[in-house]
């Protein structure tokens, strides 16, 4: 479906934390949800690096054809740890599992945006380092019961309590362990002619 009076960029996700990153540039657009099937390519691509890109991009393109004069923004983030693609576990009792696993171990977030604009092509990847402290149980089980972070790569929001988890961060954007690099992501945009922030 193609619908008209729409912004100029349009965000290819129903995930409210890269809508609430990408409204910190202060710039209009709007969010579609793609619909993309992920399953496919995540039974195929092994490599977190690859599956993010791959992913990001395929998200994009899944509404191109609806929105052919906008710019497109696609993204994806994994969770990796000890060669393992950690996804989203949507239940209380994996993410428990998740965190107790990575308790005093360094982990990667691998965090990937596309942006497809009448046939320009651009992608980029944030990698992200995480030390987390050794905790125990208990600590694990009150973090998951403040922050119920079941829908988030990893099973903590940085953003909010999940910082007390950690002992050690390493990234050139913080704002990619939340869902997207708007540092980067704000530098290409403007490169397409998107004023950040809007000057009217």
């Amino acid at each position: 479906m193609y619908i008209e009076n729409m912004t100029n960029v349009i965000l290819a996700s129903k995930s409210p934390y890269r809508k609430q990153l990408l409204e910190r540039l202060n710039f209009d657009f709007d969010c579609v949800n793609s619909d993309f099937d992920e399953s496919s390519l995540k039974g195929e691509i092994t490599d977190p690096y690859e599956l993010t890109r791959q992913l990001s991009i395929a998200k994009a393109k899944a509404i191109e054809k609806d929105f052919p004069t906008s710019i497109i923004i696609g993204s994806d983030q994994v969770c990796y740890f000890e060669d393992t693609i950690l996804g989203k576990t949507g239940c209380y009792d994996k993410s428990l599992e998740q965190l107790s696993n990575m308790s005093g171990k360094t982990h990667e977030l691998y965090t990937s945006y596309a942006i497809i604009y009448q046939g320009t092509q651009i992608v980029h990847t944030n990698i992200t380092k995480l030390k987390m402290k050794n905790l125990t149980e208990l600590q694990l089980k009150k973090y998951l019961s403040t922050d119920n972070p079941i829908d988030c790569a990893g099973s903590y929001k940085l953003e909010l309590k999940g910082i007390s988890l950690m002992e050690e961060i390493n990234t050139v954007d913080e704002t990619a362990i939340i869902g997207i690099p708007i540092l980067s992501l704000s530098k290409d945009l403007s490169k397409l002619g998107i004023t950040i922030p809007r000057d009217v």
